[in-house]
């Protein structure tokens, strides 16, 4: 009974946030066009690595559902820089992800964890773009089927290469961005969003907080971290409740965010896209940019919350909404939307 207490308690904190979340990522997946970012990710150059971070960053992509937009992208006259940074930014955090990360975590990870994850981008697009490498069927027709034949079709919509479309009004704008929120874009993370959850209730609920507090300040917790999120399939939102169980059960912040940092960047199906796509030396650079930033990002958040006694745990226990009126309806709306996502899903397996 305490397991499933923790588990409603966590949900119910994080529903407003994450409806907050969906609701802005409808309104850019609705009113900002894939052929604005192909026209701003053409150049070359660190100007356009930042500028493709930055666009990145904030976009509603899953690591999964960011391939085919920065394959289309790379064959639309993107250079390889500034594809790695999109590639990177973009699933690494979002809207939707700060939004809960501040809910279960607090404040001060909810800051760091976008500059960490655009900081992260650039340095892994300048990378790349120093890598004198071009494979051999870098201009073949490619199907980012290692990613996404295991993945729902709306992981994939935007793998063929963009195409105009006519002119849409701002209702059928409107009613475009929520359908992606609330089905398209729940569909692709309901299930992780639901083992982060029980994760972080499994952890409050029988791991101490002395357990992993021998190695939770140590490098080896960056090293544990790489290592478990690096082939993982996890989106910026879903990471973020096992992030709040790893904290609480001892592992220090700076590794909860390297695990943040390389999960969603970083998986099987997105290293194969890069070695296919970009080449060897550019998938080397690619990885190292991203987990030598998260690594330097993780030293420099357990600096500052020793320096300046920043509480995390007790922001992660402590940091959280009464249950108002308005948060029961969050929650019961935001219950609706899983129940229905996770049917569908299971009707399609029969």
């Amino acid at each position: 009974m305490e397991f499933f207490q923790h588990f409603i308690n966590l949900f119910n904190e994080s529903a407003p946030w994450l409806l907050l979340g969906l609701i802005i990522a409808g309104f850019i997946k609705a009113f900002i066009s894939e052929n604005y970012l192909t026209k701003h990710l053409g150049g070359k150059g660190i100007m356009t690595t930042i500028k493709a971070a930055f666009i990145g960053a904030p976009l509603p992509l899953c690591s999964c559902g960011v391939v085919p937009a920065a394959l289309g992208i790379r064959r639309a006259g993107g250079s390889k820089n500034a594809t790695v940074s999109f590639l990177v930014a973009t699933p690494e955090t979002g809207l939707d992800s700060m939004t809960v990360t501040y809910a279960l975590m607090g404040p001060f990870m909810a800051i760091i964890r976008p500059i960490a994850a655009i900081a992260s981008a650039i340095v892994s697009g300048i990378l790349v773009g120093s890598a004198n490498d071009e494979p051999s069927n870098a201009n073949t027709t490619t199907e980012s089927e290692s990613c996404c034949s295991s993945k729902p079709k709306t992981c994939c919509e935007s793998e063929t290469s963009i195409k105009p479309s006519p002119k849409k009004t701002f209702g059928q704008k409107l009613q475009q961005g929520i359908h992606f929120s609330f089905f398209d874009m729940l569909d692709d993370i309901v299930v992780w969003l639901f083992i982060g959850l029980g994760f972080a209730a499994l952890v409050q609920t029988f791991v101490p907080t002395s357990f992993l507090s021998q190695w939770g300040d140590s490098w080896v917790a960056f090293i544990i971290m790489a290592l478990i999120g690096v082939p993982m399939y996890i989106c910026a939102t879903a990471s973020t409740p096992i992030a709040a169980g790893l904290l609480l059960s001892g592992v220090s912040p700076g590794a909860v965010l390297v695990f943040m940092l390389a999960g969603p960047a970083t998986n099987i199906g997105t290293v194969g896209i890069v070695l296919k796509e970009l080449g060897k030396k550019s998938l080397i650079a690619y990885l190292t940019g991203v987990i030598v930033t998260s690594f330097i990002f993780g030293a420099l958040t357990n600096y500052l919350v020793n320096h300046y006694n920043i509480s995390i745990i007790s922001e992660v226990t402590n940091h959280s909404m009464s249950m108002t009126f308005f948060t029961f309806l969050c929650s019961i709306f935001m219950a609706a939307l899983c129940v229905i996502s996770i049917g569908k899903k299971l009707m399609v397996k029969q």
